[in-house]
């Protein structure tokens, strides 16, 4: 890719074309708002594959933890009342200290170990699985106070980028490297678009201070660090669109670094390609 042509690489502005919340319009592209199997009034629409069992593993917690703390304060409560119907102090009887200590504290360490390692399960399945072989790949970097989104082109390779050639006024709020020919297809997107139902890698790295890329409808939540890049990978299952947020306090814009993730079909997929490919 020549200097000239890298200088020109267009930011897909996809917020213009989109309204959150609104069936969503473009050529060749209808993207309803997502209508998950699974959906608590409490937690927002889950589209990802794995977000079902982590939506029961949280209700597990809290339900076990709110029924601990009723039988807790039941036990105060029947402790108040037999003490206050007491006509006269009792002689003090022996304590079981089985039954009124060691058994109820063995019982608690059982439950939450077994909660612990059922959270560990799907902890594991998700970070310390990797992606496979054959799953969709893009690059997410965050910039004060903004998100960029690359896609690998055709070759399914990200080209290099070097710090010394970042110049968003330039077209290239990246930095890609003319000289890697694994550039030449690159193309950097400001709103994330993917297709239904195909697991993707999401490769994620910083260019300034620690952001947390965070989408809550694909329960996703990952740290951006600079001079790391880290993955993490999940696949949509629900058409729709998405608030993509910064998890971490980034600076005085902090409320400002937003975006969307559309999730579409993989015919709407491929047409927005061809619109990119049409903008070049």
């Amino acid at each position: 890719m020549k200097l000239e042509k890298l200088q020109h690489i267009r930011l897909q502005p996809l917020h213009a074309l989109f309204r959150a919340g609104d069936c969503k319009h473009i050529p060749g592209m209808t993207i309803a708002a997502p209508n998950p199997p699974f959906n608590s009034w409490w937690l927002p629409p889950n589209g990802a594959l794995h977000g079902d069992l982590f939506d029961h593993q949280l209700a597990l917690n809290l339900w076990i933890a709110a029924a601990l703390l009723v039988l807790a304060h039941l036990i105060l409560f029947v402790a108040l009342l037999a003490r206050k119907s007491a006509e006269k102090p009792k002689p003090r009887q022996p304590v079981n200290a089985w039954m009124v200590e060691v058994l109820p504290l063995a019982a608690l360490s059982v439950l939450f170990a077994w909660l612990s390692i059922t959270a560990e399960h799907l902890w594991a399945q998700q970070r310390y699985v990797g992606a496979d072989a054959s799953a969709m790949q893009v690059e997410v970097v965050g910039v004060q106070f903004q998100w960029y989104f690359r896609y690998p082109g055709p070759d399914a390779a990200f080209g290099h980028t070097r710090p010394a050639l970042v110049d968003p006024g330039a077209g290239n709020p990246l930095g890609l490297d003319p000289a890697d020919m694994h550039s030449h297809d690159d193309f950097v997107a400001s709103e994330l678009v993917l297709p239904v139902d195909r697991e993707v890698d999401v490769r994620i790295r910083a260019h300034d201070v620690i952001h947390g890329f965070f989408i809550p409808g694909m329960r996703i939540k990952q740290n951006a660090l600079p001079g790391q890049t880290l993955h993490v990978h999940f696949t949509p299952m629900q058409t729709g669109v998405y608030p993509i947020l910064c998890s971490q306090l980034c600076g005085m814009g902090h409320y400002r670094m937003q975006a969307n993730l559309h999730v579409v079909t993989q015919d709407e997929y491929e047409r927005w390609l061809e619109i990119h490919e049409t903008h070049e």
